[in-house]
C-alpha cells in the first residue's frame, strides 16, 4: 500500500500534525518555483542590471560605479533572486490559498483564482509606479541638490539598493486593496469602520510614504496620494467583500391591542 499523503486525507479530519506537514509541503513547492525563477532570471542577468541603470540615464551629473571587484557579480545574483520573487508570486500566492481553503466555505474558495490574479496584479501596479514615476523623479530631484563642482558619484550597491527597496517596498503596499477584502471577508472591518477613520489614514498613509521614499517632500508627496487613492479604493472593496446584513424576519402576527 502506497503512504498515506495528506491530499487523501479529509480536512475536516487533519490534526495538528497533518496540518504542519500540508504546510510543508506547500512552503518547499513555494520555494521549489522561486529557485527554478531565480535561475532562468540569472540566464538573463545582462538584461535586468540594464533595466535596473534605466532611471539613472537621463540624470545630468550621475555616475554609478562599481567599487568592489565582486561587485557586479554579486548584483546578478541579488537581481536573479529577487526577480525569481517576483516571478514567484502567483505561484506562491496559490500555495498559501491552497492550504487555507480546505477550511472555507464553497462561496468563499471561489475567491481563490481572482486574488492569485489580483495580488500580482497590484504589486505589478506599484512596482511599475516606482519604477516609472517614483524612481525618475527622486534621483533627478536628489541629485541636482548641491554644488555644480561637486561630483555626483555612486556605488553599484547603493544605488541598486536604492532601486530594489522602493520597487519592492511600493509593490508590498499596493497589496492594501487585497488586505481590506479579506479583512473585511473575515469580518473584522467593515467599509463603515474604514470611512469614519479616514483621517487617520491620510495621517498614516504620508508617514508611510516618509518611511519607504528618500528623505525629501517631493517623493514623499508623489507616494503619499496614491496611499490614499488605494485606501479610498479599499474603503470601496471593504463595502463589496463585508458579509451582507440577513433582514430581519417579519413578524407575521399582529400585536393585539391590550
Amino acid at each position: 500500500m502506497g503512504e498515506k499523503t495528506t491530499q487523501n486525507i479529509n480536512p475536516d479530519e487533519m490534526g495538528f500534525l497533518e496540518h504542519l506537514e500540508e504546510l510543508r509541503w506547500r512552503i518547499i513547492k513555494a520555494l521549489i518555483a522561486i529557485v527554478l525563477f531565480s535561475v532562468i532570471a540569472f540566464l538573463f542577468s545582462d538584461f535586468f542590471v540594464a533595466a535596473l541603470m534605466f532611471p539613472s540615464k537621463n540624470i545630468e551629473n550621475m555616475v554609478v560605479q562599481v567599487l568592489k571587484v565582486q561587485e557586479m557579480l554579486m548584483l546578478k545574483f541579488k537581481i536573479a533572486f529577487i526577480m525569481g520573487i517576483i516571478a514567484a508570486i502567483p505561484v506562491v500566492a496559490y500555495q498559501f490559498w491552497a492550504f487555507v481553503a480546505p477550511g472555507l466555505y464553497p462561496r468563499e474558495k471561489k475567491w481563490g483564482p481572482a486574488l492569485v490574479i489580483f495580488v500580482t496584479l497590484f504589486f505589478l501596479i506599484g512596482a511599475a509606479f516606482a519604477y516609472f514615476v517614483l524612481i525618475p523623479f527622486a534621483l533627478e530631484f536628489l541629485v541636482a541638490i548641491g554644488a555644480d563642482e561637486i561630483k555626483r558619484q555612486f556605488s553599484l550597491d547603493y544605488y541598486s539598493k536604492f532601486i530594489i527597496q522602493l520597487v519592492l517596498a511600493t509593490g508590498i503596499v499596493f497589496q492594501m486593496p487585497i488586505l481590506s477584502f479579506l479583512l473585511a471577508k473575515m469580518g473584522l472591518i467593515t467599509k463603515k469602520f474604514l470611512r469614519k477613520y479616514w483621517r487617520f489614514a491620510v495621517v498614516i498613509s504620508f508617514i508611510l510614504a516618509a518611511f519607504i521614499t528618500p528623505p525629501d517632500p517631493v517623493s514623499m508627496l508623489m507616494m503619499g496620494f496614491p496611499l490614499i487613492l488605494l485606501y479610498e479604493i479599499s474603503i470601496y472593496i471593504a463595502g463589496v467583500a463585508q458579509p451582507k446584513e440577513e433582514p430581519e424576519p417579519e413578524c407575521k402576527e399582529k400585536t393585539k391591542e391590550t
